[in-house]
């Protein structure tokens, strides 16, 4: 049974000297997280699947402010596991692993095809897997050397419920079905790495955002927006920084009890 660390309890939210891989690091929500795990003193590994998107957000990051040093560029398609072994499988400690890609497209239940239903759930469900089976042995050093390390596996509240068809009528922009079950099998996976990894230390939750929809997004579909809003007992949407604290929250010290959680970060949608 590992010890857990002492806390000092200024530096709870801070990840100085730690290591963190997100994957679908140049998404919205990506980063955010991206830019939290930064502020929290965090060197952070970039990976989405394209490599010139990934230098843009690095470049925009340096010109933040930020510490280009601390930006590594990891470009590969998660569902590759020799690329994800090749990143990964190395790293002398990775103190936090963020799963937060997923291949999906728009669609309706007479539109979705089963091809499309399988590459939901082999982006967002079995390369989660295939991450954190690899990164195992990192994950390992940096209990070693704090006492914890974290997996953030980055759901969403339709893993949770699912879409109230009244919202989305016949707008088009229905979350699509394979969407929800994918997600609703990651908040699983989640517990069941819990409960197996506990004992070694590694620590494994789920965020399960609510509705964040993009600026450009809202400035084109204001009435749509506002529906979401409205469903939302804070009677709003959510802005991509409150994605990032609760990131960072369960990847740092402020979080060493917390494991097999699913974490609503939904503005309430999911209490209704």
């Amino acid at each position: 049974m590992v010890a857990a660390p002492a806390i000092v309890y200024d530096r709870m939210f801070r990840l100085d000297g730690r290591t963190t891989f997100i994957s679908g690091a140049a998404g919205h929500l990506g980063q955010a997280m991206v830019r939290g795990f930064l502020s929290a003193g965090a060197r952070v590994i970039l990976n989405g699947r394209q490599a010139p998107r990934l230098d843009a957000l690095r470049a925009k990051l340096r010109h933040e402010g930020f510490d280009a040093d601390a930006i590594a560029i990891c470009a590969f398609d998660v569902r590759d596991e020799a690329a994800l072994a090749r990143c990964l499988a190395d790293l002398p400690r990775l103190d936090v692993l963020v799963n937060n890609a997923i291949t999906v497209e728009m669609g309706t239940i007479e539109t979705s095809s089963p091809e499309q239903f399988a590459s939901a759930y082999d982006s967002g469900v079995r390369a989660a897997f295939a991450a954190m089976r690899v990164a195992e042995p990192a994950l390992k050093k940096a209990v070693e050397a704090t006492g914890h390390a974290s997996v953030i596996n980055v759901a969403s509240m339709y893993g949770v419920v699912s879409p109230d068809p009244s919202i989305y009528g016949t707008t088009g922009l229905n979350s699509p079905p394979a969407y929800g079950p994918a997600k609703a099998a990651l908040i699983q996976l989640t517990r069941y790495m819990a409960c197996h990894w506990g004992p070694k230390g590694i620590r494994v939750n789920a965020i399960a955002p609510g509705p964040f929809p993009r600026d450009a997004f809202q400035r084109e579909h204001p009435e749509f927006t506002s529906r979401l809003a409205a469903k939302a007992p804070l009677g709003r949407v959510g802005t991509p920084n409150e994605i990032a604290g609760a990131a960072v929250f369960l990847g740092s010290d402020a979080s060493t009890y917390v494991t097999g959680a699913c974490l609503n970060v939904d503005g309430g949608w999911t209490a209704w």
